[in-house]
């Protein structure tokens, strides 16, 4: 018996998920933009085969470097020639690697003289530029850290660097990680590679539109209220955040303490569970970071020969209603529902099930962020970190500094922050947001005691225009609906590409948001590559690739 599903779209059960009729998009034309997709590329990139199921380009950089098909050089070769094409268009990197040809030679050394190789040997990766690397500058987004050089590498980087990879560059990011479509960085914004015009998300757009683009094979992020996931959903990757605590801190350059997170890119999800394997595990240097110990997440992945017909038979699996209601895009409510048809005809238990907090956890979690900002940013004054401006008078120096340094959206958050925290406001807002966290918390245990996993969008729309949301900030707050609830509950939450909506020259992509309980990361990826391994007639490669 065949288990290929064909596009869930053709196969959607009208009895109980009925699609919006206004502003819906129908199957033929979201297949239309998926072919469309397809017929640009000039040729299949590698991590894809004839079915369009996307496979490891981790391990295919391997295979071809043990058998001696390809060296580190030529590999790294292609990807810095792309880079370099695409980035007067895409602009997703603030910084590249001058060492990156060197440290692939390095590897064909190693391969020459039959070394072993680690498992990232030859594989470049981007970092979020509020990530320290220590040969390279880590700004932050912000103009205030122009030109800052680290004295040190982030746990997260050094285990990259100790499993072989090559940091190919810094990527461009919302200023401190504040926003959601990475037009707040201080230096330039980043486009969508599937629609020029349009935002890749934010704030690690450069990230993930440098691994949806094929600039990099996998990239670093962080993830403070969805900005991992919201990214991953607009540019058609894969987006992984870990359970908090999952990966050490280290090295990240703190916004909300009591959220951030660093999680990964990848453009398959085998590849995204080798990345989260390298840099999890215990860090002594991050009193937050968990002792538990790290499962092999790649090595528990099925591959699509071994499926069954129902791979997923008995999973529970509940659609969190308020996700798909007011609010929420047509053709985002369509592809999440048709997602959700396809987790049932791979055997899935589906129900569709109520968060009563849902709603709370946008307005909670601005105030605990701008809260934690307000005290983590008050660093940057010019003296401790940061550019300095002016002399005389410190407070003087202080004022200039942050004034000429910051952005506007920080600027505001700080303010909203230190407004929140201040005496006769704090138990009126800090405290009782507070108190919500604490009641989400509780949401999402009572619903994952019924469900295995919980289902939603990863954003309430595709990815919408560059300037379309600039003069309306609580428009753009509002985008992080979806994501922000999971940081409160310190979650893990998988982003795989399930769909098209109409927009740009060939459909703008649609993620899935996937939900486990705390530390499940692995059942996360096992269902997330069987979903895409099954997932027909999608083929999430950007138009811009075949430009390349």
């Amino acid at each position: 018996m065949s288990f290929l599903i064909p596009n869930p779209r053709l196969i959607l059960p009208a009895r109980r998920l009925a699609l919006p009729s206004s502003r819906s998009t129908s199957p033929r034309q979201l297949l239309h933009g998926a072919a469309t997709a397809s017929a640009t590329l000039s040729s299949p990139p590698s991590n894809t085969v004839a079915s369009g199921v996307p496979s490891s380009e981790i391990l295919s950089i391997r295979d071809s470097l043990l058998s001696r098909r390809r060296t580190a050089s030529e590999i790294a070769g292609e990807y810095l020639d792309r880079l370099h094409k695409v980035e007067p268009q895409i602009r997703s990197f603030l910084h590249v690697s001058e060492s990156a040809m060197k440290e692939a030679e390095e590897v064909d050394r190693m391969v020459a003289a039959g070394r072993e190789l680690p498992p990232l040997a030859g594989v470049l990766v981007g970092v979020k530029d509020n990530i320290c690397t220590v040969d390279m500058p880590s700004t932050g987004g912000s103009k205030i850290l122009k030109g800052y050089r680290p004295a040190f590498d982030a746990t997260a980087v050094r285990r990259l660097r100790e499993a072989g990879a090559i940091v190919v560059g810094k990527t461009n990011l919302d200023e401190f990680g504040m926003g959601s479509s990475t037009e707040g960085s201080g230096f330039q914004v980043t486009a969508n590679p599937w629609d020029l015009s349009r935002v890749p998300g934010g704030s690690s757009g450069g990230s993930a539109a440098a691994v949806s683009a094929r600039q990099c094979v996998v990239s670093l992020g962080s993830d403070t209220g969805g900005s991992v996931r919201q990214p991953a959903s607009f540019c058609g990757v894969v987006g992984m955040k870990p359970t908090y605590s999952r990966v050490s801190r280290f090295g990240l350059m703190a916004y909300a303490s009591s959220l951030d997170v660093i999680g990964c890119f990848g453009s398959s999800i085998a590849d995204v569970a080798i990345l989260l394997n390298v840099i999890s595990g215990h860090d002594r240097l991050d009193s937050t970071c968990s002792k538990r110990d790290v499962p092999d997440f790649a090595n528990e992945l099925v591959s699509l020969n071994n499926l069954d017909s129902k791979p997923l038979k008995g999973l529970r699996v509940g659609l969190i209603r308020e996700t798909i209601g007011e609010g929420v895009d047509a053709g985002v409510v369509s592809a999440v529902q048709a997602a959700a048809s396809h987790l049932e005809h791979l055997g899935c238990v589906l129900n569709e099930i109520s968060l009563p907090s849902f709603s709370l956890g946008l307005p909670a979690y601005y105030i605990l962020a701008s809260s934690e900002a307000s005290s983590n940013l008050s660093r940057y004054d010019g003296v401790r970190y940061g550019n300095q401006v002016g002399n005389g008078e410190l407070s003087s120096i202080y004022g200039h500094s942050r004034a000429n340094g910051f952005g506007d959206e920080v600027k505001m958050r700080i303010l909203m922050g230190t407004y929140a925290l201040s005496a006769g406001y704090y138990d009126a807002y800090y405290k009782r947001a507070q108190q919500v966290r604490t009641l989400i918390q509780k949401c999402f245990r009572d619903a994952m005691n019924d469900n295995d996993i919980l289902i939603s969008p990863a954003a309430p729309s595709a990815a919408y225009k560059i300037g379309e949301k600039t003069n309306n900030p609580l428009a753009m707050y509002a985008g992080d609906i979806m994501t922000v609830n999971v940081n409160l509950a310190g979650l893990p939450a998988l982003v795989v590409p399930c769909g098209f909506v109409d927009g740009g020259p060939a459909g703008l992509p649609v993620g899935l948001q996937i939900i486990a309980a705390a530390f499940c990361e692995d059942k996360l990826l096992r269902v997330g590559h069987i979903f895409e391994q099954t997932l027909q007639n999608c083929r999430f490669v950007p138009p811009l690739y075949g430009a390349t």
